[in-house]
């Protein structure tokens, strides 16, 4: 008996070390409110590959279980990692916080490493393990909202909208994902790489052709199948889109060309443009724009 005692005494140590080391009270980002959980560097493939990997925070105050809100980082598909945008989005990330939100924050590999649809598939393995595994990490399954910045408002838009839809060039087994979207924040990602204007569309090193591993301009097809807008129709979430109006990166014509396709499908969103802000920046942390994304959340994740 001793024998038995002695080994289920190791057993639970060592659940216990696991499960300090997996949990921490310090959040890597130092403006996260005081008391947050994090569940750092969880590998959501399987593999080794750095990129694989995401975040989990959670509120201080004892739940069951949190909505979620998925943090999809820019950086034109090919730069950054899962801690990008939240510098300048500090507000509203302690926000989703203090409002009893889980935010959690993935990588996904760039496209100098491997073009489309690779990324799109991270995203989609990445939001499924979440789903897989949301009991162990007090996550409500059934309340999952994304937020994107730039090509990450794009990979958030296009999981979005090919939820409802089995492209199984999006996910990387092939099996269509089990997880919802209730809830989609796009801040001023590409919707339709055919009408995104720039002046290096013929430069090989563009974002765009590094993302498709060709000329957008020489490949409509893969350009639309990578554009969020062709899967547009009446069963899509509710959108908040917010874009820039002096956007040098991302014409701004990109979030008006997706609120109008989300119209016509009867789809509910709401389009803000800011007056004179660039691409991204502390402009977008403003208070009437927290307002209107904690309204959407309320609303639509609570």
């Amino acid at each position: 008996m001793k024998k038995i005692t002695n080994t289920l005494l190791v057993v639970l140590i060592s659940a216990l070390s696991v499960s300090i080391h997996a949990q921490t009270s310090s959040p890597k980002q130092p403006f996260f409110p005081k008391g947050t959980i994090l569940y750092g560097d969880i590998n959501y493939a399987g593999d080794t590959l750095k990129k694989h990997l995401l975040d989990i925070y959670l509120p201080p105050t004892a739940k069951d279980s949190y909505p979620v809100i998925i943090w999809i980082h820019g950086g034109a598909w090919m730069l950054n990692d899962k801690y990008a945008d939240m510098g300048y989005m500090q507000k509203t990330v302690q926000g989703f916080i203090d409002n009893g939100y889980a935010v959690a924050s993935i990588d996904y590999r760039w496209s100098t490493t491997a073009p489309f649809p690779a990324q799109i598939q991270d995203c989609n393995q990445a939001i499924e393990f979440l789903y897989q595994n949301a009991s162990k990490y007090k996550l409500n399954r059934d309340k999952f909202g994304v937020i994107g910045f730039s090509a990450g408002g794009h990979l958030a838009s296009l999981l979005t909208l090919s939820n409802n839809n089995n492209v199984k060039e999006f996910y990387p087994n092939g099996n269509k994902p089990h997880f919802k979207i209730k809830l989609a924040l796009d801040f001023y990602g590409p919707s339709n790489f055919l009408s995104l204007k720039g002046t290096d569309v013929n430069d090989p090193k563009s974002p765009v052709n590094l993302l498709l591993g060709a000329y957008a301009i020489d490949r409509p097809d893969l350009a639309n199948i990578a554009s969020p807008v062709t899967y547009v129709d009446k069963n899509d979430p509710p959108f908040l889109i917010v874009q820039g109006e002096k956007d040098e990166s991302v014409n701004y014509t990109q979030s008006v060309l997706l609120s109008s396709y989300l119209k016509l499908a009867g789809v509910k969103n709401e389009l803000i443009i800011v007056p004179n802000a660039p691409h991204y920046g502390v402009m977008f942390d403003a208070e009437d724009i927290r307002k209107r994304v904690f309204y959407f959340m309320d609303e639509y994740l609570k």
